[in-house]
């Protein structure tokens, strides 16, 4: 499902945990958020850059019972306002609740919008007028990388072991988005 868009603006589309924040299974509260140290600083300069600042974040604690959405509505509030104070606004913020395995009713199927497929990006490419050719995903699971590719991203970026977004961005400042 490639979404097309070659007039509009560049995104960086970034997932949330292991990305943003440290990965310490099922982020929902406030005091457990910790930001990866250079990652405002990165997307400040990102958004100097015209990149649109976007998040695309699987949330299966939802769907598992671990929270509700009011929880992850209340963190992504606190989140953002933390992008906005250090001068790198988000554009969007999308989350899949969904997972095939999940215990709450309501959020237990399969979906498109749960990465490794590609509905938050292309619901993010339609109400933001995304250049796809222009634009990128930083994630820390093949299946953020997957999801990229399925919606026919530029660029698709792999925070392994040591990495952080810091490198990522100041490689994509310095010389450009690579495939």
């Amino acid at each position: 499902m490639t979404v097309t868009s070659d007039s509009g603006v560049p995104a960086a589309f970034l997932d949330r945990d292991g990305v943003i924040n440290q990965d310490r299974g099922y982020v929902y509260r406030v005091e457990d958020f910790h930001f990866i140290p250079g990652v405002l600083q990165a997307c400040r300069a990102l958004h100097a850059a015209g990149y649109k600042l976007i998040v695309v974040t699987n949330q299966a604690g939802i769907a598992h019972g671990y929270y509700d959405e009011r929880a992850f509505h209340d963190i992504t509030a606190w989140m953002s306002e933390r992008f906005a104070e250090a001068g790198a606004p988000l554009t969007g913020v999308y989350y899949c609740p969904h997972h095939p395995n999940g215990k709450v009713a309501r959020y237990t199927r399969e979906c498109d919008c749960r990465k490794p497929a590609p509905g938050m990006i292309a619901q993010a490419i339609r109400d933001h007028h995304i250049d796809v050719s222009r634009s990128f995903l930083v994630g820390d699971k093949r299946s953020d990388i997957e999801a990229a590719e399925r919606a026919g991203l530029a660029g698709k970026y792999l925070i392994e072991a040591g990495g952080s977004l810091a490198d990522v961005v100041d490689r994509i400042l310095k010389g450009g988005i690579s495939a």
